[in-house]
Protein backbone atom coordinates (compact mmCIF):
# COMPACT_ATOMS: atom_id res chain seq x y z
CA UNK A 1 0.00 0.00 0.00
CA UNK A 2 1.12 3.53 -0.64
CA UNK A 3 0.05 6.54 2.06
CA UNK A 4 -0.40 9.69 0.01
CA UNK A 5 0.38 12.67 2.51
CA UNK A 6 -0.83 16.19 1.26
CA UNK A 7 -3.23 18.93 2.53
CA UNK A 8 -4.41 19.26 -0.87
CA UNK A 9 -7.53 16.70 -1.37
CA UNK A 10 -7.48 17.24 -5.13
CA UNK A 11 -3.67 16.09 -5.12
CA UNK A 12 -4.71 12.97 -2.23
CA UNK A 13 -7.29 11.56 -4.57
CA UNK A 14 -5.73 12.34 -8.20
CA UNK A 15 -2.73 10.09 -6.97
CA UNK A 16 -4.91 7.18 -5.08
CA UNK A 17 -6.58 6.85 -7.85
CA UNK A 18 -3.52 6.66 -10.66
CA UNK A 19 -2.23 3.70 -7.85
CA UNK A 20 -5.42 2.29 -8.33
CA UNK A 21 -4.94 1.91 -11.90
CA UNK A 22 -1.73 0.27 -11.63
CA UNK A 23 -3.22 -1.69 -9.27
CA UNK A 24 -1.69 -0.78 -6.06
CA UNK A 25 -3.55 -0.13 -3.07
CA UNK A 26 -3.44 3.40 -1.17
CA UNK A 27 -4.62 5.93 0.66
CA UNK A 28 -4.52 9.55 1.42
CA UNK A 29 -4.08 11.71 4.73
CA UNK A 30 -3.80 15.65 6.26
CA UNK A 31 -0.14 16.24 7.31
CA UNK A 32 -2.07 16.90 10.78
CA UNK A 33 -4.06 13.77 10.75
CA UNK A 34 -1.04 11.55 9.24
CA UNK A 35 1.03 12.47 12.80
CA UNK A 36 -1.07 11.05 14.78
CA UNK A 37 -2.42 8.09 12.84
CA UNK A 38 1.82 6.95 12.10
CA UNK A 39 2.24 7.53 15.62
CA UNK A 40 -0.01 5.28 17.17
CA UNK A 41 -1.27 2.62 14.00
CA UNK A 42 -1.10 -0.87 14.98
CA UNK A 43 2.32 -2.65 13.21
CA UNK A 44 0.51 -4.77 11.28
CA UNK A 45 -1.14 -1.72 9.38
CA UNK A 46 3.11 0.38 9.64
CA UNK A 47 4.11 -2.95 7.85
CA UNK A 48 1.19 -3.31 5.04
CA UNK A 49 3.18 0.02 3.64
CA UNK A 50 5.39 0.06 0.81
CA UNK A 51 6.50 3.63 0.55
CA UNK A 52 5.15 6.93 1.68
CA UNK A 53 4.76 10.28 -0.14
CA UNK A 54 5.27 13.48 1.34
CA UNK A 55 3.70 16.28 -0.06
CA UNK A 56 1.89 20.12 0.88
CA UNK A 57 1.22 21.03 4.16
CA UNK A 58 2.83 23.23 6.95
CA UNK A 59 4.19 20.13 9.27
CA UNK A 60 5.20 18.28 6.02
CA UNK A 61 8.88 18.58 7.09
CA UNK A 62 8.43 17.19 10.49
CA UNK A 63 6.68 13.86 9.10
CA UNK A 64 9.80 11.23 7.67
CA UNK A 65 11.08 11.60 10.89
CA UNK A 66 7.92 10.49 12.63
CA UNK A 67 7.58 7.87 9.81
CA UNK A 68 11.69 6.78 10.59
CA UNK A 69 10.18 5.96 14.11
CA UNK A 70 7.76 3.25 13.16
CA UNK A 71 9.56 1.38 9.82
CA UNK A 72 12.19 1.73 7.27
CA UNK A 73 9.45 2.05 4.16
CA UNK A 74 10.71 4.33 1.23
CA UNK A 75 9.85 7.90 1.94
CA UNK A 76 9.78 10.10 -1.09
CA UNK A 77 8.49 14.17 -1.05
CA UNK A 78 6.89 15.25 -4.01
CA UNK A 79 7.79 18.95 -4.87
CA UNK A 80 5.81 21.47 -6.68
CA UNK A 81 8.48 23.65 -6.78
CA UNK A 82 11.75 23.71 -8.71
CA UNK A 83 13.41 25.72 -6.52
CA UNK A 84 16.88 23.75 -4.64
CA UNK A 85 16.09 25.06 -1.61
CA UNK A 86 12.81 22.97 -1.40
CA UNK A 87 15.11 19.86 -2.47
CA UNK A 88 17.54 20.58 0.27
CA UNK A 89 15.03 21.57 2.89
CA UNK A 90 13.19 17.86 1.67
CA UNK A 91 16.32 15.81 1.73
CA UNK A 92 17.27 17.59 5.38
CA UNK A 93 14.00 16.60 7.11
CA UNK A 94 15.16 12.51 6.23
CA UNK A 95 13.16 11.94 2.65
CA UNK A 96 14.25 9.36 0.62
CA UNK A 97 14.24 10.76 -2.49
CA UNK A 98 12.59 13.88 -4.00
CA UNK A 99 10.20 13.79 -7.34
CA UNK A 100 8.43 17.00 -9.30
CA UNK A 101 5.07 17.45 -10.08
CA UNK A 102 4.01 16.07 -13.14
CA UNK A 103 5.30 12.58 -12.37
CA UNK A 104 3.96 9.05 -13.36
CA UNK A 105 3.31 6.55 -10.88
CA UNK A 106 5.16 3.91 -12.32
CA UNK A 107 8.52 6.41 -11.74
CA UNK A 108 7.42 6.34 -7.97
CA UNK A 109 6.89 2.81 -7.57
CA UNK A 110 10.58 2.06 -9.59
CA UNK A 111 12.06 5.04 -7.03
CA UNK A 112 10.73 3.18 -3.88
CA UNK A 113 11.91 -0.18 -5.20
CA UNK A 114 15.58 1.55 -5.73
CA UNK A 115 15.40 2.63 -2.09
CA UNK A 116 14.30 -0.55 -0.83
CA UNK A 117 17.17 -2.62 -2.86
CA UNK A 118 19.68 -0.23 -1.85
CA UNK A 119 18.30 -0.35 1.89
CA UNK A 120 18.49 -4.16 1.53
CA UNK A 121 15.00 -4.77 3.06
CA UNK A 122 14.03 -6.61 -0.23
CA UNK A 123 16.17 -8.42 -2.80
CA UNK A 124 14.85 -8.47 -6.64
CA UNK A 125 13.59 -11.94 -5.70
CA UNK A 126 13.72 -14.43 -2.39
CA UNK A 127 13.68 -18.20 -3.45
CA UNK A 128 11.63 -20.49 -1.15
CA UNK A 129 11.84 -24.35 -2.37
CA UNK A 130 11.04 -24.34 -5.83
CA UNK A 131 9.13 -21.35 -5.75
CA UNK A 132 11.02 -17.82 -6.88
CA UNK A 133 9.02 -14.83 -6.21
CA UNK A 134 9.95 -11.24 -7.73
CA UNK A 135 10.03 -7.84 -5.99
CA UNK A 136 9.74 -5.97 -9.24
CA UNK A 137 5.91 -7.11 -10.55
CA UNK A 138 6.71 -9.87 -12.38
CA UNK A 139 5.07 -13.42 -12.24
CA UNK A 140 7.08 -15.72 -10.07
CA UNK A 141 8.65 -19.02 -11.14
CA UNK A 142 8.24 -22.74 -10.16
CA UNK A 143 11.29 -24.85 -10.89
CA UNK A 144 12.37 -22.32 -13.39
CA UNK A 145 9.41 -21.97 -15.44
CA UNK A 146 6.61 -18.98 -15.13
CA UNK A 147 3.69 -19.20 -12.89
CA UNK A 148 1.82 -16.88 -14.46
CA UNK A 149 -1.18 -16.02 -11.39
CA UNK A 150 -3.43 -12.65 -11.14
CA UNK A 151 -2.34 -9.85 -9.29
CA UNK A 152 -3.89 -10.60 -6.06
CA UNK A 153 -3.23 -14.05 -5.92
CA UNK A 154 0.57 -13.23 -6.61
CA UNK A 155 0.23 -10.38 -4.43
CA UNK A 156 -0.54 -12.65 -1.23
CA UNK A 157 2.34 -15.41 -2.62
CA UNK A 158 4.68 -12.68 -2.31
CA UNK A 159 3.74 -11.55 1.40
CA UNK A 160 3.47 -15.05 2.42
CA UNK A 161 7.05 -15.37 1.12
CA UNK A 162 8.27 -12.59 2.22
CA UNK A 163 6.32 -13.87 5.76
CA UNK A 164 8.09 -17.11 5.32
CA UNK A 165 8.13 -19.16 8.43
CA UNK A 166 5.85 -16.69 10.03
CA UNK A 167 2.51 -17.40 10.28
CA UNK A 168 0.42 -13.84 9.42
CA UNK A 169 -3.50 -13.64 9.67
CA UNK A 170 -6.07 -12.99 7.34
CA UNK A 171 -6.38 -10.05 8.39
CA UNK A 172 -2.87 -8.39 7.43
CA UNK A 173 -2.83 -10.38 4.22
CA UNK A 174 -6.20 -8.73 3.57
CA UNK A 175 -4.22 -5.38 4.89
CA UNK A 176 -1.08 -5.49 2.47
CA UNK A 177 -3.11 -6.28 -0.70
CA UNK A 178 -6.08 -3.97 -0.52
CA UNK A 179 -4.68 -1.71 1.91
CA UNK A 180 -5.95 -0.66 5.76
CA UNK A 181 -8.17 1.57 4.56
CA UNK A 182 -10.41 -0.09 1.52
CA UNK A 183 -13.91 -0.06 2.74
CA UNK A 184 -15.86 -1.52 -0.38
CA UNK A 185 -14.07 -4.76 -0.63
CA UNK A 186 -15.20 -7.70 2.39
CA UNK A 187 -11.77 -9.00 4.29
CA UNK A 188 -13.24 -12.59 3.43
CA UNK A 189 -12.67 -12.53 -0.20
CA UNK A 190 -9.02 -12.99 0.94
CA UNK A 191 -10.09 -16.83 1.53
CA UNK A 192 -11.08 -16.99 -2.07
CA UNK A 193 -8.23 -15.85 -3.58
CA UNK A 194 -5.97 -17.95 -1.41
CA UNK A 195 -7.76 -21.18 -2.05
CA UNK A 196 -7.58 -20.43 -6.00
CA UNK A 197 -3.77 -19.85 -5.30
CA UNK A 198 -3.81 -22.86 -3.25
CA UNK A 199 -4.99 -25.26 -5.74
CA UNK A 200 -2.83 -23.72 -8.66
CA UNK A 201 0.35 -24.55 -6.07
CA UNK A 202 -0.95 -27.94 -5.92
CA UNK A 203 -1.43 -28.48 -9.26
CA UNK A 204 1.87 -27.58 -10.54
CA UNK A 205 4.30 -28.66 -7.10
CA UNK A 206 2.05 -31.96 -6.78
CA UNK A 207 1.00 -30.81 -3.09
CA UNK A 208 -0.48 -27.56 -0.99
CA UNK A 209 3.05 -25.52 0.20
CA UNK A 210 0.81 -23.08 2.51
CA UNK A 211 -0.27 -24.03 5.72
CA UNK A 212 -3.64 -22.78 7.60
CA UNK A 213 -4.81 -23.04 10.93
CA UNK A 214 -8.42 -21.51 12.05
CA UNK A 215 -7.75 -18.21 14.17
CA UNK A 216 -3.87 -18.33 13.50
CA UNK A 217 -4.03 -17.40 9.84
CA UNK A 218 -1.42 -18.84 6.86
CA UNK A 219 2.14 -19.41 6.80
CA UNK A 220 4.23 -20.76 3.77
CA UNK A 221 8.02 -22.83 4.63
CA UNK A 222 10.30 -25.53 3.57
CA UNK A 223 11.75 -27.67 5.45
Amino acid sequence: MIVVVDERELVKDGYTSLFGREGVPSTGFDPREFGEWVSTAADSDIDAVEAFLIGQGDTAMSLPRAIRDRTMAPVIAISDSPSLETTLAFFDCGVDDVVRKPVHPREILARAAAIRRRLKTLTNFIDIGPIRVFSDGRDPEVHGEVFALPRRERRILEYLVSNRGRRVSKSQIFNAIYGIFDEDVEENVVESHISKLRKKLRKRLGFDPIDSKRFLGYCIDWS
